[in-house]
């Protein structure tokens, strides 16, 4: 259901993830068969994940993921009802977004690395996160194609593969061109795909242990998560004076609440310099 969806095939593997552990809680209760699946029986699963302490986030994907399943077995006519379509879960906890701070964002975008294809391509990988926000799976999937040199434009595949283009800097671009042009062919090898924008250190495209495992090493102090690098591009669009709206085009939400986060980021940002500051902060 999810492939015929077009889902992406992480998002495919989670939610089959999250479908196996309930089946196994289900057999573990007796519970053998969909058909002996009740909503009550859905309700004192999601009670039992938050007991054993799993995130309010977490519990409401795992909600997802069975109202998904039960209504795919109802329209394969398994069952006759679906038990999981009033099963609430619990409301997500409001969070802020963590912000990468200037020293961590200096370390990465100004410091000298070096110009060995490594240096290179750690280079050209931080100026997309930041410069372009994108998630760390839409950077990864980027190919040699995806760059339009001409419009300085990044072609991004997001989620549920719709398409959008996003603005680069100039310094990025100059990551890139040094990338392809001096380091790319240094580390491929005949098993690297001809498409790929960014290759790992076994020749093969990108992946997102790979940024994580990356941005350990070239930060000074503590650690820098690829998703908080897109925080930080959205708030600081935002705090310059970005539309809140073309601020969602370029991340690509689907819902402008989503994007209106952020500006609750401004606002604690704010606050914080003023408490910091003000002599009567």
């Amino acid at each position: 259901m999810l492939r015929a969806a077009d889902r992406s095939p992480a998002t495919v593997r989670a939610y089959g993830g999250d479908v196996s552990r309930f089946v196994d809680w289900a057999n573990e209760k007796g519970l053998r068969t969909p058909e002996a699946v009740g909503a009550r029986d859905l309700r004192a699963y999601l009670v039992w994940l938050s007991e054993r302490g799993d995130a309010r986030t977490s519990i409401g994907r795992r909600r997802a993921s069975l109202r998904t399943y039960f209504a795919w077995l109802v329209s394969r006519g398994v069952i006759d009802a679906d038990p999981s379509s009033r099963l609430l879960a619990p409301r997500p906890t409001s969070s802020l977004p963590t912000i990468v701070v200037r020293e961590q964002l200096e370390s990465l975008l100004d410091e000298e690395w070096g110009d060995d294809p490594w240096a290179l391509l750690d280079r050209a990988v931080c100026e997309v996160l930041y410069g372009a926000g994108v998630r760390v799976s839409e950077l990864c999937g980027l190919d040699t194609g995806s760059v339009d040199w001409t419009r300085r434009l990044l072609r991004v595949l997001g989620k549920g593969r719709k398409e959008r283009l996003v603005p680069l800097h100039d310094r990025g671009f100059d990551a890139l061109r040094l990338w392809l042009e001096d380091g790319r062919d240094e580390v491929a090898t005949t098993d690297s795909p001809g498409d790929a924008l960014f290759l790992n250190r076994r020749g093969h495209r990108l992946g997102p242990r790979d940024v994580r495992r990356l941005l350990d090493r070239r930060v000074a102090r503590g650690h820098v998560y690829p998703h908080a690098l897109r925080h930080t591009y959205a708030t600081h669009l935002l705090e310059g004076g970005a539309d809140l709206r073309v601020v969602q085009e370029l991340l690509g939400h689907e819902s402008l609440t989503t994007t209106q986060l952020y500006t609750h980021v401004s606002k604690s940002r704010l606050q914080n310099v003023h408490r910091q500051t003000h002599p009567r902060g």
